[in-house]
């Protein structure tokens, strides 16, 4: 059932404590806006009524509404479209008005919600409508540099331009149940265009928003994240704490064999991410999608609270890691390190998926922008080996110089079996081969690949 349409006002209204409407643009370091011509810089006839119109339905002289609010006790931006105003279009006024609320983000260091609602572009404005995209990519692509969260929210419909700038920029995306999501208008889709593909479902399956989240749950889990987001922020002039190591959770005790290693690393009831990320975590909220068409669900990421505390988490699932899943923790990575939240990252995996569909969708290149994101982090990375740990799938989560693991956990070069047909072995070998790899807890700690073995809760 699509979402409900509000005001602009009542969806600020909706998840804010108080908000203080701004006054645009004098103040805000946006220029001072022009008059316009007489039906606006393309004199479309019938252009100013259309306007007064919309004025006289909404009570509102713009599109978007921007306002000073407090979520949660967090004061944030928020920029709200208002619908009913010639379809929550964007035109130069709308460009003045969103480019103020950004400068005023950026001069007091605070967040920026988006709740949108727009059916695009505004023609009426012609080109001087489009080229506003620019200014606001612009003003979100400053905001990021900066180091503020942004978290947007798909009301009904979010198509067009809007989506392509404030919606899918966010680093944080939430939709409403039902709600139209899509570059492309209802009205200018091919005719037999599966519709799905348009809706917060869809965008939420193919790996493009984080969550669908119901009306009555908005305004709790934008709080959530906004608490989880803002205020961790560590990178400056100190050093920053890493995320402390987690316990090993399974059973105690080395194992004596290599292949005894393997055994208990796929032991079916061994702990795997899940119970390692509710033993840590007071609380957490979770990202999903790799933004480029992809979910993998063997790859947890998100962000959590432990002891007042905001830390970010990578965790595999003791799945093959899909080129999505990869993406989506370099994602994460990248995210927190602009934020200041040190990371954690659980390793977990037989190794990176290599079938067809994996190389086509770019599993080494996935790969690579891992490895690149973690070599690259400015803030510290924990990584804990909480079982498989398969070759170079397992590795590109692994923390440079910051990686330990538990005692049913292994790490190898290959699995035992490939390296037996590989080799040309006899199958009998395996153990062997296994024994030979030197994949065990104490060996890997021998061999200097690991710092240490988590102790047991």
């Amino acid at each position: 059932m699509p979402c409900a349409r509000l005001t602009a006002r009542q969806a600020i209204a909706a998840v804010s404590e108080t908000y203080t409407e701004l006054t645009v643009p004098e103040g805000s370091g946006a220029p001072a806006a022009a008059p316009f011509a007489p039906d606006g810089p393309l004199g479309w006839r019938g252009y100013d009524d259309m306007r007064a119109r919309a004025h006289a339905r909404t009570g509102e002289h713009e599109s978007v509404v921007t306002a000073l609010a407090t979520m949660g006790g967090t004061e944030t931006v928020v920029l709200s479209f208002e619908f009913r105003y010639l379809g929550g279009s964007l035109g130069e006024r709308t460009g003045d008005r969103l480019e103020a609320a950004y400068h005023l983000a950026r001069e007091r260091g605070l967040p920026v919600v988006s709740l949108i609602a727009t059916g695009g572009s505004r023609m009426q404005e012609g080109m001087r409508a489009l080229t506003q995209l620019q200014r606001v990519a612009a003003q979100s692509a400053l905001t990021r540099a900066a180091g503020l969260p942004q978290i947007a929210v798909l009301r009904d419909p979010t198509t067009g331009g809007g989506w392509a700038t404030l919606g899918a920029a966010a680093d944080v995306i939430l939709a409403l149940p039902g709600a139209q999501v899509g570059f492309a208008g209802s009205r200018v889709r091919p005719a037999d265009a599966d519709p799905y593909a348009y809706s917060a479902e869809g965008q939420l399956a193919s790996g493009h928003i984080d969550a669908v989240v119901p009306p009555d749950r908005l305004r709790a889990t934008l709080q959530h994240w906004l608490q989880l987001l803002c205020g961790s922020g560590e990178l400056g002039g100190g050093t920053m704490e890493p995320a402390p190591l987690p316990y090993a959770l399974g059973v105690p005790g080395l194992p004596e064999t290599g292949w005894g290693a393997v055994a208990r690393a796929r032991e079916p009831r061994r702990p795997r991410a899940e119970a390692y990320l509710r033993a840590y975590f007071d609380d957490r909220e979770e990202l999903s999608g790799d933004r480029c068409g992809g979910v993998d669900p063997g790859m947890r990421c998100g962000f959590g609270r432990r002891d007042g505390r905001t830390i970010a988490f990578a965790a595999q699932c003791g799945t093959a890691t899909r080129p999505a899943g990869f993406r989506t923790a370099a994602r994460l990575v990248r995210l927190a390190d602009r934020l200041g939240i040190p990371v954690l990252t659980l390793i977990d995996t037989p190794g990176a998926a290599n079938d067809a569909a994996a190389e086509r969708a770019g599993a080494g290149a996935a790969i690579a922008d891992t490895f690149a994101a973690l070599a690259t982090a400015r803030v510290p990375v924990t990584s804990l080996l909480i079982g498989e740990g398969g070759s170079g799938g397992a590795l590109a989560l692994a923390a440079p110089d910051r990686l330990w693991a538990t005692p049913d956990s292994y790490f190898s070069v290959i699995a035992p079996e490939l390296a037996v047909a590989i080799l040309k072995r006899d199958p009998a070998q395996l153990h062997d081969t296994a024994d030979q790899l030197r994949i065990r807890p104490q060996d890997l700690l021998e061999l200097g690949v690991i710092r240490g073995i988590a102790p047991p809760a």
